[in-house]
């Protein structure tokens, strides 16, 4: 995705946010849908795609590789698939814009099949590693040549005649794990992924409902994923549920604005997704659950959200893979929690799609904001009023902003953003969603 010219905007204290929002479906299983769809015999129909960037991207991914894939209508999608092993080589570079979820998973899915592709993307994914991803698909037999360190542009070929792996994790990644498991369905025998920590599982959920033999179990050696080699799946019918890591903006939102009483329905609440919602009960949110339910496998609720005074509390390490996208907004109503909210474990969100411990602390600060950081820490020293006026950059990182933007919400000074461009990737209709609700933004000339 190319970056346009910057969209300075800025976000001044609310009135009371009252109403119903009304957020994008999950990314990390839009993403999942499209290439499970293409993998799979037959006709797969999705409804509630997130129609973000990242995911236009993905989609544009697989009928290069031969799936087709087309949209009926306002999150309804269809896509024919080309069975396991089916991928055609790409006749052009694969540009994956900022989509750091969907380039991983892509070369997964394409590692054991005897194709070559080459895939970029903006300049926030290509400073981004590659290589915990090209290791484990090395051990299949792919072959990689990128820049420095791994990084995009880079060319996979892919194994010809791919062998079996037993793959230890060395970092909690759902990404690195789902990349692996997506390798195993074109080989012949089982594909074994140990983690020691628990990720997301929703690749493990949506592979079983596409037919394939997996399992899990806990042993002492982990978590162990096993998956049977060449199976054929077939295509489903998915109800894409509401993505927790975009409601947890208004969700923040609601909390940090005296007076306010927010809903946000059809929530995912896969307990590898919902350590934000643990962890702002604790600090003493009023958050009710309601409407608890399943749907397409997966568990959903219905959150109403009333402002709450917060208390600073020390978020577990253990905790940091089920919300990892969710602490630059923490981060942002800590600032306004009673004492110091303390976050370790979480040297992950260095590497993300900017390095957002930093890009944090320098943005509170530029407010007013008083932090400590380490490589694989951060506290945030809240305190009753946060002063505000700062203008915090981005880094083409749709959460940095989107969480600034919220804090600005709540701040006694506006708060200003250098560019809210990359929010497009993953929540297209925040702002306007957001101003509905309440919120007072402006944009500002660049």
């Amino acid at each position: 995705m190319a970056h346009g010219p910057l969209r300075p905007m800025t976000s001044r204290k609310s009135a009371p946010l009252k109403g119903v929002a009304h957020v994008p479906g999950d990314k990390s299983i839009s993403h999942r849908s499209l290439i499970l769809g293409a993998l799979s015999v037959g006709e797969t129909r999705i409804t509630g795609l997130l129609e973000g960037a990242d995911v236009l991207d993905t989609a544009k991914a697989m009928r290069a590789f031969g799936a087709t894939v087309g949209r009926l209508g306002d999150g309804e999608w269809v896509v024919q698939g080309v069975g396991v092993g089916g991928f055609a080589e790409p006749e052009d570079v694969i540009d994956c814009g900022n989509a750091g979820t969907g380039v991983r998973l892509i070369m997964g899915a394409m590692a054991t099949t005897d194709i070559v592709a080459t895939f970029t993307g903006d300049a926030s994914l290509r400073s981004r590693p590659m290589g915990r991803i090209t290791d484990p698909l090395a051990l299949f037999g792919a072959e990689s040549v990128g820049r420095s360190g791994g990084r995009l542009p880079l060319t996979l070929v892919g194994a010809a005649d791919p062998v079996p792996v037993r793959y230890h994790t060395p970092m909690p990644s759902a990404q690195v794990k789902s990349a692996v498991l997506l390798a195993g369905l074109n080989v012949r025998g089982d594909t074994v992924v140990i983690e020691q920590e628990a990720t997301r599982d929703h690749t493990e959920r949506m592979l079983a409902g596409f037919g394939a033999e997996i399992s899990t179990e806990v042993t002492e050696e982990g978590r162990v994923i096993t998956l049977k080699g060449q199976p054929e799946l077939t295509g489903q019918v998915i109800a894409v549920p509401r993505d927790p890591s975009s409601a947890a903006f208004p969700v923040v939102a609601a909390l940090l604005v005296e007076g306010s009483e927010v809903l946000v329905p059809n929530i995912g609440q896969n307990p590898t997704r919902n350590g934000l919602f643990t962890t702002l009960i604790e600090m003493g949110a009023d958050i009710v659950f309601e409407n608890e339910r399943i749907e397409g496998g997966e568990p959903v609720a219905d959150l109403r959200v009333r402002h709450s005074a917060l208390k600073g509390v020390e978020v577990p390490p253990e905790r940091a893979a089920s919300m990892i996208d969710e602490y630059p907004i923490l981060a942002a109503l800590a600032a306004t929690a009673e004492g110091p909210t303390i976050m370790r474990g979480v040297k992950e969100l260095r590497v993300k799609e900017s390095d957002r411990i930093d890009a944090m602390a320098r943005g509170l600060e530029a407010n007013g904001v008083t932090v400590e950081e380490g490589e694989d820490f951060l506290i945030v020293h809240g305190a009753d009023k946060v002063p505000g006026g700062g203008l915090c950059k981005t880094h083409l990182d749709h959460r940095i902003a989107m969480s600034f933007m919220c804090l600005g919400m709540a701040a006694e000074k506006p708060v200003k953003i250098d560019d809210a461009g990359a929010i497009e990737t993953s929540f297209p209709d925040f702002l306007p969603l957001m101003e509905r609700l309440g919120a007072s933004f402006r944009k500002e000339n660049a």
